[in-house]
């Protein structure tokens, strides 16, 4: 029998926490606490106001002492910054690359999406079935303050944290947040642990190279950006699903056929059980891209009613 889901805030070592929410489906992330002495570090926020200020009441026992100073965002999507105006943290970091993609989906346009959703179809079914429990008109953004290229080192208290540029890869510029002295990371989006990955940015290179360094790397805890703590052999299901499909779409983008008709064709198999299936929509026209540079890619209404249409 499956071992139930765990929720909430777990200590993973000496003043190391992570924060794991519902199943880890879309926008249900998750968040690390690393505190030491009379400071605190938060790595990432959730999806809006209220699931972070929630999170935030479940650390209040240890930030009371040990205030938040700093935010690290792993990336760019919503569900891992928009919460973090909710946060009063002397210091927001993230990748340059990550800055400049939060700019590009605020939550003022989900939240108009949703309000247009019940004139939209299927597609509008859908985004309100993923996306519908979020409160995106209450969020209050708060872009970063700091940002790198490459890789960063800070210090909480005595802990050292190590900030590792591995993408662009699930968006523009993933990052890992690595606690070489305490056998952990947390890898932000890089690893669902048992939902199919999004290749929002690619190229799969990126990501099957930061899945490697984390397997090499021999962490004694994994923190996903979704879904329960994992293993290596987690990362390895994911790398491989990314692996899989390449191969799977270089074949058919080689005879000719369209994004529709290769999303037609590729049998999951093995991969079915894997949650979100329907990624596979934009996992392959990230990967036509890949393979060849003149393919103009999907905009992000074609690629929901793609997924809508599998999700169906």
């Amino acid at each position: 029998m499956a071992s139930p889901h765990r929720t909430g805030l777990i200590e993973v070592d000496d003043g190391i926490f992570a924060y794991l929410q519902a199943d880890g489906g879309w926008g249900w992330s998750n968040a690390g606490l690393v505190t030491d002495g009379d400071t605190s570090l938060l790595v990432d926020t959730l999806f809006d106001m209220t699931l972070t200020r929630a999170m935030l009441d479940s650390m209040a026992s240890i930030t009371g002492s040990a205030p938040i100073g700093t935010i690290v965002n792993t990336h760019a999507n919503g569900d891992h910054c928009y919460g973090n105006g909710a946060v009063d943290a002397e210091e927001i970091i993230a990748s340059e690359s990550s800055a400049r993609e939060m700019d590009e989906v605020p939550a003022s346009m989900l939240a108009g999406l949703l309000e247009m959703a019940p004139e939209m179809g299927e597609v509008g079914a859908y985004f309100q079935r993923i996306f519908g429990t979020f409160r995106f008109s209450e969020v209050e953004p708060a872009p970063p303050t700091r940002t790198f290229s490459g890789s960063l080192s800070i210090m909480v208290g005595d802990v050292s944290v190590d900030l590792v540029e591995v993408g662009p890869a699930h968006t523009g510029g993933d990052v890992l947040v690595e606690l070489p002295h305490r056998d952990t990371v947390f890898t932000g989006d890089i690893l669902f642990n048992r939902g199919t990955p999004v290749v929002w940015a690619g190229p799969f290179g990126n990501w099957i190279a930061a899945c490697n360094r984390i397997i090499d790397a021999g962490w004694g805890t994994i923190v996903p950006g979704h879904g329960q703590l994992a293993t290596a052999d987690d990362v390895r299901t994911l790398r491989d699903y990314l692996a899989w499909l390449l191969e799977e779409v270089r074949p058919r983008q080689a005879s000719g056929m369209t994004v529709e008709e290769t999303i037609a064709d590729i049998d999951l198999g093995a991969w079915a059980d894997l949650g979100d299936s329907e990624r596979l929509a934009v996992n392959v026209d990230t990967a036509f891209a890949e393979l060849d540079p003149d393919h103009g890619r999907a905009d992000a209404v074609t690629s929901f009613t793609r997924m809508a249409a599998l999700a169906r």
